[in-house]
């Protein structure tokens, strides 16, 4: 499987990135689907390769470009580019070459009849069962020169551990994106700077204001407030402006948000700092590195700029502890307020003391705007301050750089004296050049390293071009030979169409003109023709237009069953037409995502983990299992029911059991043989004796009636094992009806009596009623018993009742659900047909409908809708029980059944006259 991590761009804006998803290659459509994670059941996209063309860069190019090294581009129809990338350069030029290889493959494939999952199935690893034998390889026709072409371009490499199955247990690799790695810097450098200020969560309680000191809040003694009062009187008199905020708690009016302290300096001085850093490392100190007089006035230089930014910190402290300071005479202040108000409450009026309390408010507040606008000029004279001592560092270094300037001219002026004594001088240029010449070889040869490996890197690019462009053209030439053949197909059909309309044109017009006569009417002959022509077998007279005859029905389907029959023209119209209409509702399907990729999905996520039930795994089940995979899972799910019956038998159980069967004497080898050839006789791996599944059948049957002496061999046993053999081994098929048998059904249900399937039918009844109430009055009402039908769904699980797609859809859910699925299909079958039957009125027309009605229905998807969800709550709890108590009421109708026998036969001993009576098994034996 063609599957991996890759890393897509996405997004938009700034967001826009790689992130890393799950890709799935989906060959039966050629779609690339893309997962959240392997685990995920439903694709968030998927990549046309069909219609795709590839590309990449060289590093050198992509650098340039600002892509990444092992990125590459997927050009889809439209003009639409998706851009992915690989984890190294080797998984890129895999994932292109498989891609390649993979669109190849499809585009040379694209005939609809071998394409066509109903007649021959995507090749895959079939390991098990009959169906395995039938699974031919596509046929490519492929022309030889490209292919040789192909061949000698193509790209030998290996994947590494993000590339396959076996990826799916590795974590996905995440490459952090730049901006939310800068984001996350600012926000952890915020919170440290918050953190400093705040210093514990108990500790500092007893503080109000968070700074580098401790500083706490004192009471103040009934003194100090006494000393206070004429001091705020005086302060009342010509205070004036807005009205303050009050807080509730403490009346302490004062407004945090608008005090610039130390809470809104981190940030600030954070990125001052950092751009006063990047300026400082990103001065030009290469220029002067030969100058020593030069980096010690550049260190100076470093030095004056962090003497003034030690000055400046001065500054901020003194200014802090200055503002913490007038904080807490506030505090004191308002704390004077609250005493003085608490002596004088009794003897003011209220409404003079409310308006001495605005006034303080407003006072504070006049108070809070001038101390913060101190701090404005204070913050901007240092920015004056700072700007001029830029432009001093700048001037300095424009005065370094004309020196540099200078200093280059004259070793220029140097260089070239030298230049020309040595060109008239040749003795002394050959010993003064030894050492240059030696550096210009050492970085000739890694620049001509590096050109070695750009031009293999180009090579293998021009390579994969070269093949992308081969690859292209043969594609387009074969698209436009498909094209033309298509509309040689379509103009006969079109052909074919306007014959068939002319034909029922005049049967229209002899239908509408009425005979009275008995000779046979020209009518009769144009529906005898219409009739030949819908039957016609499909010859190959006109090879010429084999191909563009629709093959629309074949022989067989993938599972080995006829479908059409070869002896009633009346059935094989019907079947034909039950055929065609499958066939549509199979192509519509195909249409849409495809449930092998959410299972090819799974599967992938269950390669070094055990596979466990969860629901999942039971709702991709109840959708069905894809051929390739059913094998497998059949396998599991029959591991599952009977794995202690297993553990508990010695290796080679089977065969042992097989062998004591074919040896010794066993009663139901003969009722065996009798029914191999009525098994599935429209199935063509049980069709004759010398069939591969007849051999099998009997081997399994033999073995389990060898286990189970007390069943032997009970009919409708053969049709479970014939079902099983088609994706299971011998041996698993043998544990598959131990499974059925002594785990899912009741004890007695394939015993002479079948007293299981008795009551299996009065339990359904009931569920008949409660769950579909006007069909079963309906059936009350005419007196039909539509037990005589149902019976054999319970026996045999549905077996040549219902078309073979829904009976293998059956089958996956049962195998892994239990026997509560057949009282849900059963309910559903009836209920996909309520109102048909309903509409019968008399109980021969419903009982002849009940007998066929089943096989004209097709629609998988609907019919499991209706049994998995309109049916539902269906506890299992239920069904136990009302099998406990219809167990009972069936064993006292048998316990009285056989009084009735003994003393029928007593009577016949003692009565002469009914000696000559005798019972139907008495006449068998």
């Amino acid at each position: 499987k063609l599957c991996g991590y890759l890393q897509k761009l996405s997004g938009k804006g700034p967001l826009r990135g790689f992130r890393s998803r799950w890709f799935v290659f989906d060959p039966r459509r050629c779609y690339l689907y893309y997962f959240k994670g392997p685990q995920e059941a439903l694709p968030l996209g998927h990549l046309d390769i069909a219609s795709a063309c590839f590309s990449y860069h060289q590093p050198e190019a992509a650098a340039a470009a600002g892509d990444e090294a092992a990125a590459f581009e997927v050009h889809g129809p439209g003009g639409a580019v998706a851009v992915l990338k690989a984890a190294t350069r080797q998984d890129m030029t895999y994932w292109l070459q498989e891609l390649q290889q993979k669109r190849w493959e499809y585009c040379n494939n694209l005939d609809a009849a071998k394409r066509d999952s109903r007649t021959s199935p995507t090749p895959s690893d079939f390991s098990k069962g009959l169906v395995a034998k039938d699974s031919p390889g596509s046929i490519l026709s492929q022309n030889a020169s490209a292919e040789r072409a192909r061949n000698i371009l193509a790209v030998e490499t290996s994947p590494t551990d993000l590339v396959g199955e076996q990826a799916a247990s590795q974590p996905a690799p995440v490459q952090p994106s730049a901006i939310n790695f800068s984001l996350k810097q600012w926000s952890t450098e915020i919170k440290n700077s918050m953190s400093s200020l705040r210093k514990g969560n108990n500790e500092n309680r007893k503080s109000i204001f968070y700074t580098t000191e401790e500083w706490e809040m004192l009471d103040p003694t009934p003194k100090d407030l006494e000393d206070s009062m004429a001091l705020e009187e005086k302060r009342k008199h010509f205070a004036e402006g807005s009205k303050g905020r009050r807080l509730t708690s403490s009346a302490f009016p004062f407004d945090f948000g608008r005090i610039p302290h130390k809470t809104r300096r981190p940030l600030k001085d954070m990125i001052g700092s950092s751009k006063n850093r990047n300026s400082s490392d990103s001065s030009p100190t290469e220029w002067c590195s030969g100058n020593g007089n030069k980096l010690v006035s550049e260190l100076q230089l470093k030095y004056q700029s962090q003497q003034e930014e030690l000055e400046k910190l001065k500054k901020d402290l003194l200014s802090q502890k200055e503002l913490v300071r007038l904080l807490q005479q506030t505090v004191r202040s308002s704390q004077y307020d609250k005493y003085f108000a608490s002596r004088l409450c009794e003897g003011v009026p209220k409404d003079k003391l409310e308006l001495l309390h605005q006034k303080d408010d407003q006072i504070l507040g006049l108070n809070n705007q001038l101390e913060k606008l101190n701090l404005e000029k204070d913050s901007l004279q240092q920015e004056v301050k700072n700007l001029k001592c830029k432009v001093g560092e700048l001037n300095e270094q424009l005065g370094m750089l004309m020196e540099t300037i200078q200093a280059k001219d004259e070793v220029i002026m140097k260089l070239s004296r030298q230049l020309s004594e040595c060109e008239d001088n040749t003795s002394s240029q050959s010993g003064a050049v030894n050492s240059p010449v030696a550096t210009c070889t050492n970085k000739e040869l890694q620049e001509l390293d590096r050109l070695k490996d750009n031009l293999q890197g180009y090579k293998t690019q021009n390579k994969f071009l070269n093949k992308e462009i081969l690859e292209l053209s043969a594609l387009r030439r074969n698209a436009e030979a498909r094209e033309r053949e298509w509309q040689a197909k379509y103009t006969s059909l079109e052909a074919k169409l306007c014959q068939i309309e002319s034909k029922y044109l005049i049967l229209l017009q002899e239908m509408k003109t009425p005979v009275c006569s008995e000779e046979q009417s020209p009518a009769r002959e144009v529906i005898t023709q219409l009739l030949e022509d819908a039957l016609k077998a499909e010859t190959s007279e006109q090879p010429e237009q084999a191909f563009f005859k629709p093959h629309l029905v074949s022989e067989y389907d993938i599972y080995g069953f006829q479908t059409v029959p070869e002896d009633d023209d009346e059935e094989k119209l019907v079947a034909k037409s039950r055929a065609l209409d499958l066939r549509s509702l199979s192509l519509s399907e195909n249409r849409e995502i495809s449930t092998g990729v959410k299972w090819e999905n799974y599967l992938a996520s269950t390669m070094n983990r055990e596979m466990m039930r969860c629901v999942e795994l039971k709702n991709l089940i109840r959708s069905g299992i894809p051929h390739e995979h059913r094998s497998k899972m059949w396998k599991w799910c029959v591991n599952l029911h009977v794995k202690k019956f297993k553990d508990s038998t010695v290796p080679g159980y089977f065969q042992t059991l097989l062998q004591n069967a074919l040896e010794k004497q066993n009663p139901a080898s003969k009722q065996i043989e009798l029914d191999l050839l009525r098994t599935l006789p429209n199935n063509k791996h049980y069709s004759s004796p010398t069939s591969e599944g007849i051999q099998k059948l009997r081997n399994v049957l033999l073995a389990f009636s060898w286990r189970n002496p007390d069943i032997g061999y009970c009919q409708g046993l053969n049709r479970l094992v014939a079902i099983a053999l088609l994706y299971l081994e011998q041996e698993d098929a043998f544990w598959c009806l131990v499974t059925i048998v002594e785990v899912f059904m009741p004890r007695d249900y394939y015993t002479k009596t079948l007293l299981g399937s008795q009551v299996d039918q009065r339990v359904f009844k009931d569920l008949m009623s409660e769950k579909l109430p006007r069909l079963h009055a309906h059936f009350e009402q005419y007196k039909v018993d539509y037990t005589l039908i149902t019976f054999n769904w319970f026996l045999v699980v549905f077996v040549d009742s219902v078309v073979s797609d829904i009976l293998f859809k059956i089958w996956d859910s049962f195998l892994y659900e239990g026997p509560k699925v057949i009282f849900r299909f059963a309910l559903a079958l009836f209920k996909y047909k309520e109102e048909e039957i309903l509409k019968l009125q008399d109980s021969m027309s419903i009982f002849k409908y009940l007998r066929y009605f089943t096989r004209t229905i097709l629609d998988a998807r609907k019919l499991t809708a209706i049994a998995f969800g309109d049916l539902n709550p269906f506890p299992l709890r239920q069904i136990r029980n009302r099998r406990t108590y219809h167990l009972e009421k069936v064993r006292l109708e048998l316990t009285e059944l056989e009084a009735i026998r003994e003393d029928f036969l007593r009577e016949r001993e003692t009565c002469v006259e009914k000696r000559d009576l005798i019972s139907d098994d008495e006449e068998d034996s």
